[in-house]
């Protein structure tokens, strides 16, 4: 058939559904299987993914060490923005799949693989994050949903495939929810959280400590920007990839970054998650912030005003396209003037500025101060006062007088 791929590079986990789809795919199709792994951040033994994609009839195995790319180009352009999704989501899972899904996109390159693969459901957003991606950086290659067309339908139906063709299915105990983790977060969803009204047992976080068993001692910490970019902490310079180590490892001490929260998925559907984002959640304090000192008034509400849209375009999808872009320029050149320092206090989950500071503030104490002052002339606030108010003054002047004949 016309359609058939010669060559699928898979994005593989290698757990129970990427080890179904690997070998659902050598069946259905009967071509070659790139299995491609990721490495943003999430805890896995590489030799165990290597050695099971091997065994379960990967023809190539790539795994890419994408971490430092991942902070510096995908979490770091986010936090300049501030982004956040309905007021509360901080976009780990978000930020990361249109990275996945382009280095998947270049492996399909220098493997000459004609089609790709991810195993994301058809009720989630990953779906569209992976696609969308692959449209945007290579329309030519075929794009292979197994969940959307294949009838392994079920948790019973995938254990019975996998044991069926020899690949091992662990006998641990199955989690009551699905778990996603990367550099920025740790995802919570399903299971007994499908219930709003549940709290979320203890033990099931697995970053941050609980508040209330969080140190009794609050900690400072001192954060350094440049153009909008964190580069140290307390003085030392840190790569991004270490930087944002260092941030997760504080805020999870101090029990910082826990959110539980029931969102709008893109495709319609309303989904409870639960997620610990202990240094991003750091970073964006401190970075908005610092920006209160840095940027003009009219540039910060302008900004602002686009930040719902921004976050919108991650959630759904949208990173490789021209409006995220256009938008990535804008944040970025109103970034060029925020650099200074943060000071921070970490305390039970809380996460409070203490201060702040910055060679190119426009903060100025002279025109702030309640005492007497040469810069400022008080009097001049009543013409401006009088010059806002006149539309109002205007308005009800009008409805006096139409009120006057109506009583007439």
């Amino acid at each position: 058939m016309k359609d058939t791929p010669k060559k699928i590079v898979l994005a593989y986990s290698g757990g129970l559904d990427t080890s179904v789809i690997l070998k659902w795919l050598k069946e259905t199709y009967h071509c070659e299987i790139v299995a491609y792994s990721a490495n943003i951040g999430q805890d896995e033994d590489w030799d165990k993914v290597r050695e099971k994609a091997w065994a379960t009839g990967a023809d190539e195995v790539v795994i890419r060490d994408l971490r430092d790319e991942f902070v510096r180009d995908f979490v770091f352009p986010m936090m300049r923005a501030n982004a956040i999704y309905e007021g509360q989501y901080l976009l780990g899972t978000s930020i990361a799949r249109p990275l996945i899904a382009k280095e998947q996109v270049n492996v399909a390159h220098e493997t000459g693989a004609d089609a790709v693969s991810h195993g994301a459901t058809g009720k989630g957003n990953d779906q569209v994050r992976f696609e969308l991606t692959y449209m945007a950086l290579d329309p030519e290659l075929k794009i292979i949903a197994p969940w959307r067309i294949w009838d392994l339908n079920s948790r019973s139906r995938l254990i019975a495939f996998a044991k069926e063709h020899g690949i091992p299915v662990p006998v641990t105990k199955e989690k009551p929810y699905s778990m996603d983790a990367n550099m920025l977060h740790i995802s919570y969803e399903g299971g007994i959280l499908e219930d709003p009204w549940a709290e979320p047992p203890k033990d099931m976080f697995l970053w941050t400590k609980a508040p209330e068993d969080a140190p009794d001692e609050p900690q400072y910490v001192e954060i350094t920007f440049e153009k909008g970019d964190p580069v140290a902490i307390d003085g030392e310079p840190l790569t991004p990839r270490k930087l944002l180590q260092r941030l997760n490892e504080l805020g999870a001490l101090h029990g910082i970054g826990r959110i539980d929260i029931v969102e709008n998925r893109f495709v319609g559907m309303k989904s409870r998650g639960v997620y610990e984002t202990p240094g991003g959640t750091i970073l964006r304090i401190a970075h908005q912030n610092l920006e209160t000192i840095t940027l003009d008034r009219e540039v910060v509400h302008l900004r602002d005003s686009l930040i719902p849209k921004y976050a919108e375009l991650i959630y759904y999808g949208f990173w490789f396209s021209p409006e995220r872009e256009a938008l990535q320029a804008l944040i970025d050149e109103s970034q060029k003037d925020c650099s200074g320092v943060v000071r921070l206090k970490l305390y039970k989950g809380t996460c409070q500025v203490v201060g702040r500071r910055s060679h190119k503030s426009l903060y100025s104490p002279e025109l702030a101060t309640f005492e007497a002052d040469e810069v400022y002339n008080q009097r001049d606030a009543e013409g401006f006062i009088r010059l806002q108010g006149l539309r109002l003054r205007m308005r009800a002047m009008l409805q006096n007088k139409l009120g006057a004949e109506d009583q007439e």
